[in-house]
Parts: C-alpha cells; structure tokens; sequence
C-alpha cells in the first residue's frame, strides 16, 4: 500500500489517526533539529514533520530533496492554534512522521515549477517538459476543469435523450473548409484515408438511420495554422445533432447547457437570458465583427451620407464611411493611435485610420481641420456624442469597412477595462450569407482548363439549407441568398457554427451547382449522402462548440495552449516527443510512398 488517504483531504478529524501519504516534496526546510516537508498531490498539500526521536529512519529523510516522490507512515495531529495555515486546506493539521520511504527520485528540474516569478520560461523548453509545466498549479486546475466541464456536459446531454456515438476516424477527403490531413493505405496503394475534419457527413447520417439525437466528444484535425484560440492539427468538440427541431427550438435545448456551464461551473453571470439573436449584417455593422466582445457597449455608426457630402476625399471615394466614437478615448496619445489602432484597422485591410477627439464641446486633431464648423455639428448630432471622446473612422467597402472599427473596438475595450472578467455574454448570430465571392476560387473553361480567377463559393458550411429552399437558389442572386447558419458566440470567442441541414437533393446539387460544382463532382464527392437522402431523410439541425475554446472562455484564458495537455507549438510541432517526425524507408515503401527532395 502507497497511501490510505490523500495530501488534500486530512482534517481534524483524522487527529490521532495513523495514516500512510504519497506524493511529491514540494518544499522542504530544517527548523532546530526538525525537518518540514509539504508534501504534494493533485488534491492538496500536507505538512510533514520528520523528528528523529519519533523515526526508524530519520536518515532517509535527511536525504530528501525537491520532487522526489515519497511515502510516509504517521500519524495525524492538530496544529496549535499559532501554527495554523489558512492558507491550506489542511492547514489546521500535520502528519508526524514515523517512516518514510523513497518511491523515485528527481533530477535537477530543467526549469523552477513552483516560483510563480518564473513561469514565463521559453514556451519551447516548457513544451519539451510539458509534464513537468503540467505540476504547477494554475495548468494543472485548468485540466482539471477541462475533465470537470466534459463530465457535466456529458450529463447534460445524456439527462436529454441524447446517444453517444463513436465516428470513424480513418475516412474520406472532403472539401469542408481546411487541408485534410491524408493517411496513405498500405492495402490500397495510391489510395488515402482523411483524418476527420468534423463528423459533419456522419452525424447527418446518423439522423438518416434515426438516432434522432446524437452527440460526442470528437477528435477533430485538420492541417491548419496555429493561432492564439487555435490548435494546430488537432481539437475537440461537442459534436451533435438532432431530428425533427426547427432552429428556434434547437437554440432553447441547448442554451440551458451554456447557463449551467456558466454558473455552476464558474459562478460567473451570464450576460442576457435568453440569448440575443442577432443577424450577420447587424452584427457587422454594429460592431464590426461577426464574433463581438458585448460586454461593452460600444457601437459603429454609418456616416456614409454625411461624409461624402464633405470634401476630404478620402471619404468622398469610399463606398462606405463608418465611425466609432469611444468615451473615455480622449487620452490615448498620438503613438498608440498610430501604432496600435491604425495596425488594428489595417490588419483587417484598411489602408488606415482616420480619427479626431471630441473635448469639451468642440472636435480638434486629426483629421478635424478638413470639416467645416456646421459639419462637424451635423456629425455631434448624428453620433449622439459624449463628452470628451475619440472618433476613429474606416471609409473602404463593405466588409473591410466594418472589419476595420472591430478591431479598433475590441482594443478600445482591452485598454479601457471594458470588459468584465466575471460576465459571460453569450449571443447567437444567425442568417449568413449562403454564398461569398471568392478571389482564389478557380474558374474552369470549356477546356477544362483552370485559372483563378475567382468566383462564387460557399460563405459557410456547404450542407447547410439555404433560406428560400430552391426558389432562392433559383431566383436570387446568389450573394443576396441566406443560409439557415448560425454561431454561438461569446466575449470576443466562436465557440460553434451550426445550421439547419440541407436534406434535399434537388436543393444540394442547386446549390453546389451555384458553387461551381458539377453533379458529377457532387456525386463523387458525396453520392453517399446524396443516396441516404434518397432513403427518407428527416430534417435536422445541430453544432459543435469546440472545447478547448469552452473551457479557455469559462477561465478567461487567452491562449488555447494554456488548457490543452500536450500542445503543439508555433511551428506545429510537439517538442516532447518530437512530432512529426521522419519515418524509415520500409514504412515508406510499405505505403508506395517516395519522398522528393
């Protein structure tokens, strides 16, 4: 036996007991002729007294050192009242010592795990010794909430009718939005496998086999590039689908789950109940993002009519005039409006950033001097100023126009505190566009010859029903279509697209059709769904928030790596282990595989 109890749940209950703990030195210090050691697990910390009048082998003890893992046989004591550690769980407590033993012993640590001055150690030597970065305390209860936050959405799903179901790993390569990782088959040479991008066909066919709710926590890969709220490869999500629920209803299953995760979990308060609702080009416009931060109410005006009415050209050229004026602005020097915002705007593709500050009742810097005095007093009266602010304005065409005041938005709130740590405001966007032009898509000639030369393509999820049905797809334009789409967001986050699946094929075909996609390609691609659909299909609709971003949401973490086990670096790699990484000349001629230099 190695412990009848653990390091984080002794009490004065157990005093007089004798009991046997395992776990880690976590520090350990000489008093007189005692020795004090806090010995750790991952429920807690117990403090260790080592008196050699009381041991058979104090000797041993002496000889203990930082992250050896032990066991000690004692017994349980109360602490006196001056001796008492509030900061511990078990702080009114110790164990004396009456044997200890040395299960493992510890290397000097490339790094210190427990000296909170030192936890921003080069991200690439932690990564290498992920396990040990994963005893400090804060990673550590970020995994732990991780597995907490699994198991209370497994209960919620189970508690209401849904099944979990296992997909496939090992499928076919589809084209739904990212690269495919592709596994080459040894049985079939010059024939792939695909890594699962989503469960996306299979779940639609699990509502065709009439599994009428479906979820489970899916493995997810595709070969994208990393970002702050993105793993490279690799992700979870709560997959899940349902039959025979009209979006509406859909949202009011689910919104409870995202309440419950919210409170329970984190005793956080939800922003609005029930969730707001509010169409793509609303969101745009208003905030600049098809994913805004609302906890803070800053919102973007349309000053198209007024601005080309003005002379400054660079207004009077734009499709578009957008402003976004920020009470409490009024002080942001002259190097971060340059520096900071205007990077802000042009990363969404502005070619800059115009602004001028409004202080007590009248508008000075920037580009102030290029108005009159009763424009710039249309201007107060069509914004609805406050007093002493900052107007930052985008003029460009629709999209960049917009993308643009989102990201200044997002910034303004960052360095004003805007955005409350402990509100969680959770929002459903809906009515995307179906379709998008794309400037990369290739366009094919009678030929059969191809040139990028853009196109038409999917703005979303290709198997999504488009609003209309086939009357839209018919009459339309297709960049004037919306899809029956829609995310859930949260505090700046995508947490999940969904929609209300398109089961008809007349409908799909039309629509891949718009796309640029023949039938034939259609039915190579997915003559599987084509066919189930043909079997009696009922209407469905479903989501998969991911569950790194969840828990990364629910703990105000800014990096996803900060809540995933083993994460990949910038580069894609895994320094642990050292993936990927080069394989032997028969496991390559196994699978007819040559590499070309």
């Amino acid at each position: 036996m190695y412990r009848t109890h653990t390091c984080g749940e002794l009490t004065k209950k157990q005093a007089g007991e004798e009991v046997m703990l395992s776990g880690w030195v976590h520090k350990h210090r000489k008093m007189g002729g005692l020795m004090f050691v806090d010995l750790r697990d991952r429920y807690g910390i117990t403090q260790v007294v080592f008196n050699p009048d009381q041991m058979s082998n104090f000797d041993v003890a002496e000889g203990l050192k930082y992250e050896y893992v032990i066991s000690v046989k004692g017994k349980v004591e109360n602490r006196k009242s001056e001796n008492v550690n509030k900061e511990l769980a078990t702080g009114e407590i110790e164990l004396i010592a009456s044997e200890v033993k040395i299960i493992s012993k510890a290397k000097t640590l490339p790094f210190e795990i427990f000296d909170a001055r030192k936890e921003e150690e080069d991200e690439e030597l932690r990564l290498k010794y992920r396990y040990l970065e994963l005893r400090r305390e804060k990673l550590k209860n970020n995994i732990l909430f991780r597995a907490k936050m699994v198991k209370q959405i497994r209960e919620y799903m189970d508690s209401r009718g849904f099944i979990d179901i296992a997909t496939p790993i090992l499928t076919v390569s589809s084209p739904e939005g990212a690269r495919d990782f592709l596994i080459p088959s040894r049985i079939h040479p010059g024939k792939f496998y695909a890594l699962p991008q989503a469960p996306q066909q299979y779940k639609q066919l699990l509502m065709v086999a009439g599994f009428d709710r479906y979820y489970q926590i899916a493995a997810c890969m595709r070969d994208e590039d990393p970002r702050a709220d993105r793993s490279p490869g690799e992700f979870y999500q709560l997959d899940c689908e349902t039959s025979f629920l009209e979006r509406e209803e859909f949202f009011n299953l689910m919104e409870p789950l995202f309440i419950e995760l919210t409170e329970k979990l984190t005793g956080k308060k939800v922003w609005q109940k029930p969730f707001p609702r509010i169409p793509f080009k609303e969101v745009m416009e208003t905030y600049g993002s098809d994913r805004p931060d609302l906890r803070f109410d800053l919102k973007i005006a349309n000053v198209s009519e007024w601005a080309k009415q003005t002379d400054f050209k660079v207004f009077k050229d734009a499709e578009f005039i957008r402003v976004l004026a920020v009470p409490g602005g009024e002080n942001f020097t002259r190097k971060e409006i340059d520096e900071e915002f205007t990077d802000k705007a042009k990363r969404a593709g502005a070619k800059g950033l115009a602004w001028m500050k409004y202080l007590d009742g009248k508008f000075d810097g920037g580009v102030a001097k290029f108005f009159s005095e009763e424009q710039l007093k249309q201007l107060e009266q069509l914004v609805s100023l406050k007093q002493n602010s900052i107007l930052f304005f985008s003029a460009d065409n629709w999209r960049v126009s917009c993308l643009a005041l989102g990201g200044v938005r997002d910034l303004a709130g960052d360095k004003l505190n805007l955005k409350d740590p402990n509100l969680i405001a959770w929002a459903w966007i809906v009515d995307f566009p179906m379709f998008e032009w794309s400037p990369e898509k290739e366009s094919t000639d009678s030929l059969g010859a191809s040139d990028k030369k853009g196109g038409i393509d999917f703005g979303h999820n290709p198997f999504s029903m488009p609003q209309g049905g086939l009357e839209a797809l018919n009459t339309k334009d297709p960049l004037d279509i919306l899809a029956d789409q829609y995310d859930i967001i949260a505090n700046g986050l995508e947490l999940s697209s969904g929609a209300v699946r398109n089961m008809d094929p007349e409908i799909m075909y039309k629509a891949f059709a718009i796309a640029g996609y023949t039938k034939e390609q259609v039915n190579k691609k997915f003559g599987h769904m084509i066919d189930a659909f043909e079997f009696g299909a009922p209407p469905h609709c479903g989501f998969a928030p991911g569950i790194e971003r969840l828990v990364m949401l629910l703990l105000g973490e800014k990096n996803i790596r900060s809540v995933v086990p083993f994460p990949k670096n910038q580069k894609a790699e895994e320094p642990m282990v050292g993936s990927p990484s080069e394989v032997d000349e028969k496991q390559l001629k196994d699978l007819h595989i040559k590499i070309v230099e």
